[in-house]
Formats: C-alpha cells, structure tokens, sequence
C-alpha cells in the first residue's frame, strides 16, 4: 500500500481515516515527529521520530542509531508496554507566527517484532521514505506501530 506521500491531496485522506485532507497533508510532508508516551505511574516521556505511514497506521523502527541501552529497555518501549496511548506530535514553526501549526496523533502504540507480513509493509514503507533506512538493518529490529484514534490541529 502506498505511504501517501505520492498521492493526490484528496486521496490523503484514504490513508488517514479520521485526519482532515490538510491533517493528512501535513502529517505526510513532516520529516520528523516527537513520540510522547507516559509510564505506568503517568510520567511523561518525549522522543524524536522518523515514521512512515501504510496500511491506515503510523510506523517509526526501533533503529540502529546508537542508544545507550538495549531496544527492549529503551524508555519508550517499557512505556508503551505499561501504557500503550500515545501522541504523535508535528509542528511548523516560523518567526512569522501567522504560519504556526501543528498536529496531534492521539494513538494506541504496540510493538511489532520482525517476521510478520506488517512488520514487512512499514519496513518497505520507511524505506521508501528515508534513504537511511536502506543503509540500516531495520528488518531485523522491533518497529512501533501507532493506531490513529483521534487528530488533533491547529494553523491547519
């Protein structure tokens, strides 16, 4: 399935059930997002992400880049783990203010580890996105999946 990012501003939406087309359109032209997830007693944790979008779902690896601890120990995934609702945050910034927007995804996060027809489709999807991937053994990592349940914007 395509990510979307090729398509026309009015099938945008087919790909995002639930986001405006100006949701969509902004969500898709983002090159990076902050993953905001809590632990089991409500703690907050933000981290910046990469993420393609296939398959009515947002995806972002658990990627080589260095990391001070193993991918299962990582804040995010213990958090999802104990706490699966999420938000995907994306946002313009200008020092002109009247162009200041930004998106939230509020979603439910799990964990796919590698081996399964999904896993499959978001790897070829952030491929198709970032020619870093291409580089990166992420076929073999873990990769988070977000379950749009709600979009929330303003500037838009």
């Amino acid at each position: 399935m395509p990510t979307g990012d090729s398509l026309p501003q009015d099938e945008r939406t087919l790909v995002l059930p639930g986001a405006t087309p100006a949701e969509a359109s902004f969500l898709l032209a983002a090159r990076v997002g902050h993953l905001a997830t809590t632990d089991a007693e409500g703690r907050p944790h933000v981290v910046p992400i990469c993420f393609a979008v296939a398959n009515h779902c947002i995806y972002t690896p658990l990627d080589q880049k260095p990391k001070r601890v193993a991918v299962d120990r990582l804040k995010r995934v213990r958090n999802i783990r104990a706490n699966p609702s999420v938000c995907l945050v994306v946002g313009r910034y200008s020092e002109d203010w009247s162009e200041l927007a930004w998106l939230q995804v509020r979603a439910t996060a799990s964990i796919l580890a590698a081996g399964n027809a999904e896993h499959e489709t978001a790897v070829a999807a952030l491929r198709r996105r970032y020619w870093q991937y291409a580089e990166m053994r992420i076929e073999d990592r873990p990769v988070v999946r977000l379950f749009p349940l709600r979009y929330v914007s303003w500037g838009l």
